[in-house]
């Protein structure tokens, strides 16, 4: 939004590939995107899938469909109890809620958006132009701070959830596991993080992104994908060389 009075920056990437896809279920008979033309989807009007569906539906050529809004909660519910052909969401959380319903893996189609010709980077650390501006210092202390966090954690989820439970004992200890362990399987350890390096990203790729945002939802102005990212805070190459050896 260029006329945004503060225009925050991303000065760290976390999910080298963005964690959205599509969801059905196998007796759905959908098996590949052309397959969504007509049905009837689900999601959040929020959700991250949901907003950037244009770009899968326009980089597949998947003609019209129809929305219906809930919950989030509800989502996979309704998925589960055939009001809906499919969802949209982040792969770890919706097939995670699906297994809770007694729904198998197997049983799940899933259409990642990342392997659909969607060139999305995932969630990022953001800072805005004051901070950046005022105390850079903190800013670079923090993605350090963040990148040696990041490490341990995927060195250990089961260690990294026990710090989060010891905070919250409402915290289902063995299913936060398995998404964490999920997460970094689908969005943090790829193979685009393996090639761009964690927290950064490919400004060619990042001007790809930026070209399929203008052209989905036909902005006015292309959207600057100089403007948007900021790399010169991150930590050093040795304290970013956080995933596990091969």
């Amino acid at each position: 939004n260029p006329d945004a009075p503060i225009k925050p920056v991303a000065i760290m990437v976390i999910y080298n590939t963005t964690p959205a896809s599509v969801m059905a279920l196998k007796k759905s008979g959908i098996s590949k995107a052309s397959d969504l033309a007509g049905k009837k989807l689900g999601a959040p009007i929020f959700d991250a899938g949901r907003r950037t569906f244009p770009i899968f539906a326009q980089a597949n050529g998947v003609g019209d469909v129809q929305w219906s809004t809930m919950d989030p909660q509800l989502r996979e519910t309704m998925l589960a109890r055939g009001d809906l052909d499919a969802v949209t969401g982040y792969t770890f959380t919706s097939l995670l809620n699906l297994e809770a319903r007694g729904i198998k893996r197997e049983d799940v189609v899933v259409l990642p958006y990342a392997t659909h010709g969607v060139q999305l980077y995932g969630n990022v650390i953001i800072a805005s132009p004051k901070l950046i501006a005022e105390k850079p210092e903190a800013v670079r202390a923090f993605l350090k701070a963040f990148a040696r966090g990041a490490k341990e954690g995927i060195a250990s989820p089961e260690a990294a959830i026990a710090s989060m439970k010891a905070k919250d004992g409402l915290v289902n200890a063995p299913l936060e596991v398995k998404r964490l362990k999920l997460t970094i399987e689908t969005a943090i350890d790829s193979a685009g993080a393996r090639a761009e390096g964690f927290g950064q990203l490919r400004t060619e790729r990042l001007q790809a992104m930026a070209e399929q945002v203008s052209k989905a939802y036909a902005t006015k102005n292309p959207v600057p994908s100089r403007a948007v990212w900021n790399g010169s805070f991150l930590p050093t190459a040795a304290e970013l060389d956080i995933l596990p050896k091969r």
